[in-house]
């Protein structure tokens, strides 16, 4: 794989990236990994591979003391520790890294009327096209900018996601209302990029010199149609998936079906909607209900 590394390239890092590469690290994961080795290597003043297991364990409570989230600092020791097992060998130094548990977040979810909002406040075609992929099917900001028109099967009515997180793909529903919006899409979307490119590997939403979107552009088109939808919650692209989950869940669907269109590898993770299910939890009867209707039985058996 092809991962542009822009940095100047020592000797250290070279060897750090043919091992990435070597390993089939997508290019997130290297670029994440080569940031946290550069943050450890400029707090330790100098080279990674003279550092010792006391700087180790400084550096670890320096990520804390300074204010670091727990998930930024379990993500840089994993590119830390990566460097000193895998490309330095030196196992006395990784067996001083050390994760800390994250805290566990309830995910925040749009309301059906919200969602509907915040669809109708989308600035142009492009936008609602976007964003009713990202609810409607489930998909994240990266899936949705990559997509070519290949990946639409318009006689199956799904949407196939190539390579995607954890270098897996998998299909996807196409409602018969985002099918009609990509209809309306292609006989807008600008083709002075599609010379030379064969039919199916054309980008549905071709930014700069062809190239696709980049997630960056998707997220601030959502928040520009949440602010004009009068959302004030804290939202960001990514609820619009969290909602089409737990929408699902609430219709009924079978989470291991759900669990498949998310693309999640652990039902667990896909588990963890059913605690912001609020149309699920409403409907469950409180005990307290149960001792409210006996209560009323009995007084009306007194007055007779």
């Amino acid at each position: 794989m092809n991962v542009q590394h822009p940095t100047p390239t020592t000797p250290l890092r070279a060897r750090m990236i043919a091992d990435m590469s070597a390993r089939n690290l997508g290019p997130a994961s290297q670029t994440s990994h080569l940031r946290a080795c550069k943050r450890f290597a400029a707090w330790l003043g100098r080279s990674p591979e003279t550092a010792a297991p006391d700087d180790l364990r400084d550096f670890q409570r320096h990520l804390i003391e300074s204010g670091t989230s727990i998930c930024t600092r379990n993500q840089t020791m994993t590119g830390v520790k990566f460097l000193l097992r895998v490309t330095l060998r030196r196992h006395d130094l990784a067996a001083e890294v050390f994760h800390l548990k994250e805290p566990v977040k309830v995910p925040l979810v749009l309301s059906r009327n919200e969602v509907r909002r915040i669809l109708a406040m989308a600035p142009g075609l492009k936008a609602r096209v976007m964003l009713s992929l990202a609810y409607g099917c489930g998909m994240r900001a990266g899936e949705v900018v990559r997509l070519k028109v290949g990946d639409i099967d318009g006689e199956q009515k799904i949407i196939r996601i190539v390579q995607s997180k954890g270098r897996k793909d998998r299909n996807v529903m196409l409602p018969s209302d985002i099918l009609g919006l990509l209809r309306e899409w292609w006989i807008e979307r600008p083709t002075g990029s599609d010379f030379g490119v064969a039919g199916p590997d054309r980008v549905l939403f071709p930014g700069y010199r062809g190239q696709h979107l980049s997630a960056r552009q998707i997220s601030r088109l959502f928040k520009q149609a949440a602010r004009a939808a009068g959302i004030i919650k804290p939202v960001t692209l990514h609820t619009l998936r969290h909602s089409f989950a737990t929408h699902l869940l609430e219709r009924g669907v079978d989470i291991r079906v759900i669990q498949a269109l998310l693309g999640h590898a652990k039902l667990t993770t896909t588990a963890r909607y059913a605690s912001v299910a609020t149309g699920m939890i409403s409907a469950v009867e409180s005990p307290l209900d149960g001792l409210t209707a006996t209560k009323g039985r009995k007084g009306k058996k007194g007055a007779s």
